[in-house]
């Protein structure tokens, strides 16, 4: 029985991951056409209307949680605990392969498009280019996995639910941050959960069985 659903939740991983590429590729070219050009700018006036002192100190804080040296402090940390608090080796790989999986294929991607970042009001300066959002891309993936290997290991629904909450609350709030300070498009930042979205899916699928065996040898 645990075998059938495992293959099920495989199954529905490798069709969500199917998916957002088809979304990816709808969204890629809307952007290259500037068929999305209006929905941008509208997402970031309505966005940027909420500005006041206080928020954006707020918002710089949840951007800054997704920089590359606090996102590497906590993959660091998460690894330490997988591997000596619990001994959980495959998922500390399966962890690894997808944070790191992640940054290259943010790398690639804005490489191929070079989509300048927005012009309009900057709170903060960014370099490099725009499409898809690093910041969301890899606080997808680093919160996903996380949710994803945290959920086996909790029973009640209530875990399971703040588990959700607080996972999907990092994700939402770091993408927001970034379309609030000026640095990213709604569509940079939406491209970069699809294509996190997708990675992570796919991920699962090639490796969820892989991890299911390492848990069954922890057990014998």
């Amino acid at each position: 029985m645990k075998d059938e659903n495992l293959n099920k939740g495989l199954s529905l991983a490798f069709l969500i991951s199917l998916l957002c590429a088809i979304l990816f590729v709808v969204l890629a070219l809307s952007i290259r056409r500037e068929w999305i050009v209006s929905f941008d700018q509208t997402i970031i006036q309505e966005v940027q209307g909420w500005e006041t002192p206080g928020l954006t100190r707020f918002m710089e804080a949840l951007s800054w949680i997704g920089t590359t040296k606090v996102v590497i402090t906590i993959i660091v940390v998460i690894m330490l605990l997988l591997y000596f608090g619990f001994g959980h080796r495959r998922e500390l790989i399966f962890f690894v392969w997808v944070c790191l999986g992640a940054c290259l294929l943010n790398i690639v991607i804005k490489s191929m498009f070079k989509r300048e970042r927005p012009d309009l009001h900057r709170i903060i300066e960014e370099t490099g280019y725009s499409f898809p959002s690093g910041h969301s891309m890899v606080s997808f993936a680093l919160y996903g996995s996380l949710a994803y290997l945290l959920w086996k290991h909790i029973s009640s629904r209530a875990g399971r639910t703040a588990l959700l909450v607080l996972n999907g609350s990092m994700i939402a709030g770091i993408g927001l941050s970034r379309i609030y300070l000026g640095v990213h498009y709604p569509s940079d930042v939406l491209g970069g959960y699809i294509a996190s979205g997708c990675w992570l899916t796919l991920a699962i699928w090639l490796g969820g069985k892989w991890i299911r065996q390492g848990k069954a040898n922890l057990k014998a």
